[in-house]
């Protein structure tokens, strides 16, 4: 029983990572009515933040860091700010970060979205949900916002209401490879790993579905004892580094419940007989 019971919380954690990312990509970008509250600089970036290299990342934070010492107030260059610090693991800063921006800027449905996704990435689950909260409006909802609420009810054992959240988000944005991937990974933490995977190999059917995507797919499949099977979607990506990457992630992921040899020898076991 203490080993099943540990088990199921190596795979509530591998979850909760995968969540966090959909949150990440959820509420960025979140449109905002007002027009641009800034006339900062921010540095140009080589490529797209999610796409960058640990020493990619180092170096755009230190760039973006630059400018936002010298403006810290300034809203867009606080949020580009925030999102490098949170994809590089420096959470409590991006949250530092958000903090400051959001004292400039209360009212501001952007600011307020980023503010949530840092406390979610700082573990305050429950602060999240209520700047998430408000930075919602009725009359004018955005799909994004109630995928990042669903993100963060799922990791508060919320499981129900999150899905009603991510069905709300569906209804005003179909099969979006995000939303549909928080669904997906809403599921394995209820135990039902097909429904699971049926919702996310949806997910990566859908244009614009990226490789954060494709690892969650991976994962569940791995899941599931379809090592092989899960180690080629994780490799299925647009050159080697990428690939590599994913891999790396895959396994440790089921590292994490102890999982990797054990299904490896499975699957070939399997494949034997």
């Amino acid at each position: 029983m203490v080993g099943r019971d540990k088990s199921a919380q190596h795979k509530r954690i591998a979850v909760a990572v995968a969540l966090m990312a959909g949150l990440l990509l959820g509420v960025t970008g979140c449109a905002s009515s007002k027009k641009p509250l800034t006339t900062g600089s921010i540095p140009k970036l080589s490529k797209p933040v999610d796409s960058m290299t640990e020493p990619e990342l180092a170096r755009a934070a230190e760039a973006i860091g630059q400018s936002y010492e010298r403006n810290p107030m300034d809203r867009n260059i606080g949020l580009s700010y925030a999102n490098v610090l949170m994809m590089s693991g420096r959470n409590a800063q991006a949250l530092a970060v958000m903090q400051q921006v959001a004292i400039a800027h209360p009212s501001d449905r952007e600011t307020l979205a980023a503010l949530g996704k840092a406390q979610a990435a700082a573990g305050q689950l429950e602060k999240a949900l209520g700047t998430i909260g408000r930075a919602q409006t009725p009359d004018r909802p955005d799909w994004r916002l109630y995928s990042a609420e669903g993100a963060v009810l799922d990791q508060l054992g919320r499981s129900s209401e999150a899905r009603s959240r991510y069905r709300m988000a569906l209804q005003m944005q179909p099969n979006d490879p995000s939303v549909l991937s928080n669904l997906g990974m809403s599921y394995v933490l209820s135990g039902d790993l097909k429904s699971a995977e049926t919702q996310l190999r949806q997910a990566s059917q859908q244009p614009g579905a990226d490789s954060r995507v494709r690892q969650n797919l991976a994962l569940v499949i791995g899941l599931q004892g379809r090592f092989q099977e899960a180690e080629q979607i994780a490799s299925q990506e647009l050159n080697p580094q990428q690939a590599a990457a994913n891999l790396q992630y895959l396994r440790g992921m089921l590292s994490q419940q102890n999982s990797w040899k054990q299904l490896a020898k499975e699957d070939k076991a399997k494949k034997a007989s």
